[in-house]
């Protein structure tokens, strides 16, 4: 980038950044279905908006010299954990995100597990729905990771497989995580006997509600049967939820809850033995900006509980509708019943709709929804997450759904996986900036067919040459 000789006005800035994001989908009115979080509440998202900008130059690395970043920490971690409904010794830290809060629950079982294991590496034990963060966690801190297969009818991580895993893994075991849901297919993992496995093994229980756990906690409070997920569950040690996603802030803020706070301790770093300040670290991060934290606060406030009551139910209904719907169109299935606003579309037995394909059709009808490969035997879907505001376009996306699937019904799948190298030659340029081509299925049916192993050298390679320098 090269900078102007004279520095531009706001206005000529702000018309440059409007440019930018020409390309990038809206994050607002429920048109994409993945990766942002619109409660339908404008009043309230300017309000957080607001609170960002107005503590983006608070550094929250020294609560000692701003205390109002651990005034705001501790507020909400506290609505945390209550909505968790933890003991009265439990504690919790805020995080930049999920990954953050997944990778500092596996640094707390990892040190747990070396303070009373001098020798040897230890283990995660995961499910094969697990979210990524956990695999990254692993990467990062030296663990080495058993992977469970879940139930194929229910997709849920049972007690009974854990059990069998930590049978084998004896005592390496540093942490068992479940899913509340899981992103993948947005059913809750069996938390209650899975916790109560790892207790009997004297291993802690992590539950990854990264993106169900705000709406898990306001459904029951709206008189919803939920699957029990949080620290009322026996052996339930730590619980991640993101306040970005269903909390409706501006990215990135989530909490990380541990039982009681000497687990916490964990996560936390210090070191005096140098000139400088001493420093203590209660995350990743040492400099960072309390403007997420100010804007979460400020969206909770500005909600309140009843906002969030009514945020979840929309979004549960608009779900439940959308999921009756795909039941009535041939070609495609629900993978499983969605615990709580995560939906996976698939093929039916006739294999008739290609998801990919269908992917591309919606997307010609305004709708943003998300490819997954296929791994093993578990099928290529789509994910679609459900907002509040999805409620008020069921209609017209359940319409628009019925006709796309009509579109491609019928139509081979795309498969590349006999001439990879001719799909290698016809990968549309990713790297130019321009909106995407308006066919995507087979670039996702090229990832789809490539093997873990290849897949992910071959992605780190694009997105190696999307962020290059331009200077």
């Amino acid at each position: 980038m090269k900078l102007p000789a004279q520095g531009l006005g706001g206005a000529e800035i702000a018309a440059r950044l409007a440019a930018m994001r020409a390309d990038d989908p809206p994050v607002h009115g429920g048109r994409v279905l993945a990766y942002v979080y619109d409660a339908g509440d404008p009043a309230a998202t300017q309000a957080s908006l607001d609170a960002l900008a107005g503590f983006g130059e608070v550094n929250a690395l020294d609560p000692t010299t701003f205390p109002s970043v651990a005034r705001l920490e501790n507020d909400l971690v506290g609505w945390g954990l209550d909505m968790m409904q933890a003991p009265p010794d439990a504690a919790g830290l805020v995080s930049s995100g999920g990954t953050e809060s997944c990778i500092l629950a596996v640094l707390a079982a990892r040190e747990r597990w070396t303070s009373t294991h001098p020798e040897g590496r230890p283990v995660l034990v995961v499910a094969d729905t697990v979210h990524s963060a956990f695999h990254k966690a692993a990467h990062l801190l030296g663990l080495d990771v058993r992977t469970i297969p879940v139930d194929r009818t229910t997709m849920r991580l049972t007690g009974a497989a854990v059990r069998d895993a930590l049978a084998e893994i004896s005592d390496r075991a540093a942490l068992v995580v479940a899913s509340a849901p899981s992103y993948a297919h947005g059913v809750v993992d069996d938390i209650t006997d899975v916790a109560a496995v790892a207790q009997e093994h004297g291993v802690p229980c992590h539950v990854d509600s990264c993106i169900g756990g705000i709406t898990l906690a306001y459904a029951r409070l709206n008189g919803d049967d939920v699957p029990p997920m949080d620290f009322t569950v026996p052996g339930v040690s730590s619980i991640s939820l993101d306040l970005h996603k269903y909390g409706f802030t501006p990215k990135g803020v989530s909490l990380l809850l541990f039982r009681d706070a000497a687990y916490r301790l964990g996560t936390y770093f210090a070191f005096s033995a140098w000139p400088g300040y001493p420093v203590v670290n209660t995350t990743l991060q040492s400099t960072k900006s309390a403007g997420p934290m100010a804007a979460a606060w400020a969206m909770a406030q500005a909600l309140g509980d009843d906002g969030y009551r009514r945020a979840v139910r929309d979004a549960r209904e608009a779900t439940l509708r959308i999921t009756a719907a795909i039941q009535g169109i041939p070609g495609i299935r629900v993978v499983a019943e969605p615990d709580t606003t995560l939906i996976a579309i698939a093929a039916d037995s006739t294999q008739s709709v290609d998801p990919f394909r269908l992917a591309d059709a919606m997307r010609r009808r305004g709708w943003s929804l998300q490819p997954q490969p296929s791994l093993g035997d578990l099928p290529r879907t789509l994910h679609l997450t459900v907002q509040p505001v999805s409620l008020g376009t069921v209609d017209t996306f359940t319409a628009d759904l019925i006709e796309a699937s009509d579109e491609v019904r019928g139509l081979p799948w795309i498969d590349v996986s006999a001439d990879l190298e001719a799909a290698f030659a016809n990968l549309p340029d990713l790297t130019s900036g321009a909106a995407l081509p308006e066919e995507m299925a087979g670039v996702h049916a090229l990832i789809d067919a490539l093997p873990p192993e290849v897949r992910d050298p071959a992605l780190m390679a694009i997105f190696s040459a999307l962020f290059t320098a331009r200077r």
